[in-house]
């Protein structure tokens, strides 16, 4: 007898390559208490919020026990949380009514380094020879007497990337603040404290890790110098400190001893500033069980100079050069992680769109759309979904950010006047991603019933949950149709990205292409009419305003999609 042949059946996607992550940053969401700061029961009461808007998986920043130097990134106990936040009562109930609602949590892993008030780092700095002392990096200064930092590494946040220990001597490396020391992951004894302390949150239930900086975890041998550009006051330490020659290495034996055997699988998501795409095919290869996705920053670097506080024009040609590199060169092996808004930038509906009255909700749906039509795994930040912009302060006390304002003392110290200052952190400050959530028009936009910690921006007014839930053409709205669309369309997770017109300086255009069906989408990404060579043919699935599109032309911050049915030749046309 004849053996049949069976038909070869794809494997099965992960389960996260149709969901949509939103990222909530605690201190800015929801006030449950009235001291002003955001909290985890302010989470758990807004989560119909979330479930309207259809998300799949919550991205909580750091909760844990904390001094606060660096919003939560500082961290001093990896398995409590910190009071400002609640308790961890609060949070085990906060992962049950996620978990209630059919979303998960991935909590945020900060372990290239620690508070300065870990007990960790509070033994390594009490004594050369305390057994702790090896889990952080600890070195002779230069100079004659030790008075020099062992490198010529600049800090994140300003200032060197050395501070020296008046008891000791020695100076500890510090790659952002120095409340934050760097782990030395070359001592076993690191990674095994860090697996074990994974595996206890995975068991209390959390569904897995968005891992902070992580390409930073292994530094080149010897810590060398960096390059010393003309005029600069430190040498670039990146090519030494960012996906160092053991990364790979710590990334498997972190999935072999955390993750590995685990149903269903964590999300491992791997934040890796300086990774080009030759490296992130690696890390995300499923062969090499590192991790899921990568995190980069190319494109969020494209309008910005030598470093975040020289602020360029920004061209979308050379944006969609960069993301369609990303679509390209991840599309047979890897995965994307797409995102214009986070913690850590400001908001894209005034950096990459247009904020004003006129264009603000056409321009966010716009974003939106060609952003959730990528193929990969879509990020929306806390208040993205609204359109939320840049706050429009006018005086360095209104910023509360820890880079913002080490930026401004180091600025200031060579000369820099006020007027300056002023106008770079209005376009580039983190503070602007941190004010709080606009759930309604009233007073602090319903944030608080107490004095916000930083302030609310004033366009709450207009601008707010209440009023755009009740709005059908909202950007609220707009927002939920595109989460649907990649539950619903597989062309959105598997198709074939195909760049269009990539030279056009105003529209952004691209296909998603399966064997049965095609869809186009088309984005004037600017505040006039620009003649579209772009065929519209087919369905209309989605648009950013809310008339059709008119031939040959599109509309300010008009954003299209159409879908049309292609003929499978292994099957047939699709009734």
């Amino acid at each position: 007898m004849t053996a049949m042949s069976v038909p070869e059946q794809p494997p099965a996607r992960p389960w996260w390559s149709d969901a949509v992550v939103y990222q909530v940053y605690p201190r800015s969401f929801a006030d449950s208490s009235g001291d002003g700061i955001g909290d985890i029961p302010g989470i758990t009461a807004h989560l119909d919020h979330l479930e309207a808007l259809g998300v799949d998986v919550v991205w909580l920043s750091p909760v844990y026990r904390s001094p606060q130097d660096d919003n939560g990134y500082d961290i001093s106990d990896y398995r409590d949380v910190d009071p400002t936040f609640g308790t961890l009562a609060d949070l085990d109930e906060l992962l049950a009514a996620l978990h209630a609602r059919g979303m998960k949590l991935v909590m945020d892993l900060v372990v290239n380094h620690t508070s300065d008030e870990h007990p960790w780092f509070v033994s390594s700095r009490s004594a050369t020879d305390d057994p702790k002392r090896s889990w952080y990096t600890w070195r002779d200064g230069r100079g004659e007497h030790g008075e020099l930092p062992p490198n010529n590494w600049g800090s994140a946040f300003s200032g060197p990337a050395w501070t020296r220990d008046a008891a000791s001597g020695q100076w500890y490396l510090h790659l952002f603040s120095p409340k934050q020391p760097d782990l030395e992951w070359e001592n076993p004894e690191v990674r095994a404290a860090v697996h074990e302390m994974m595996r206890w949150w995975l068991t209390r239930g959390v569904d897995g890790f968005r891992m902070d900086v992580i390409n930073m975890i292994s530094k080149v041998d010897g810590l060398p110098d960096g390059v010393l550009a003309p005029g600069a006051l430190f040498g670039d330490g990146g090519p030494l400190f960012r996906n160092g020659p053991r990364l790979e290495e710590h990334l498997q034996e972190v999935h072999r001893e955390v993750f590995a055997g685990r149903e269903p699988a964590p999300l491992t998501v791997g934040e890796m500033p300086g990774v080009s795409t030759a490296q992130a095919r690696r890390y995300t290869d499923p062969a090499n069980a590192e991790v899921d996705m990568v995190f980069q920053f190319e494109h969020v670097t494209i309008d910005r100079g030598t470093t975040k506080w020289d602020v360029l024009p920004l061209s979308w040609r050379a944006m969609k050069a960069t993301l369609g590199r990303w679509q390209t060169e991840l599309a047979e092996t890897g995965w994307n992680s797409l995102y214009w808004d986070n913690h850590d930038q400001p908001r894209a509906v005034s950096r990459f769109g247009d904020d004003s009255p006129t264009h603000r909700v056409a321009s966010a749906k716009a974003l939106a759309t060609v952003l959730h039509l990528h193929r990969g795994t879509p990020y929306v930040y806390q208040g993205e979904e609204l359109g939320m912009a840049n706050a429009p302060f006018t005086r360095l006390e209104q910023y509360r950010d820890l880079e913002s304002l080490n930026h401004v003392h180091q600025a200031r110290a060579q000369g820099a006047e006020e007027d300056t200052l002023l106008a770079q952190l209005a376009v580039a400050s983190r503070d602007h991603a941190r004010t709080p959530v606009q759930w309604t028009h009233h007073e602090h936009a319903g944030f608080t019933t107490g004095t916000p910690w930083i302030e609310v921006n004033p366009d709450h007014v207009e601008v707010n949950a209440a009023a755009q839930r009740a709005d059908p053409g909202s950007v609220f709205h707009h927002y939920r149709a595109l989460i649907a669309l990649r539950h619903t369309e597989a062309c959105v997770v598997d198709g074939v990205f195909t760049m269009l017109v990539p030279e056009h300086e105003q529209l952004y255009a691209f296909t998603r292409t399966t064997p049965t069906t095609t869809l186009t989408v088309v984005a004037n990404l600017s505040s006039t009419a620009v003649a579209n060579p772009v065929d519209l043919a087919g369905e209309l699935v989605l648009s950013s305003l809310a008339t059709p599109p008119a031939d040959g032309v599109l509309r300010p911050w008009e954003a299209v999609v159409m879908r049309t049915t292609n003929r499978d030749e292994t099957r047939g046309t699709p009734p």
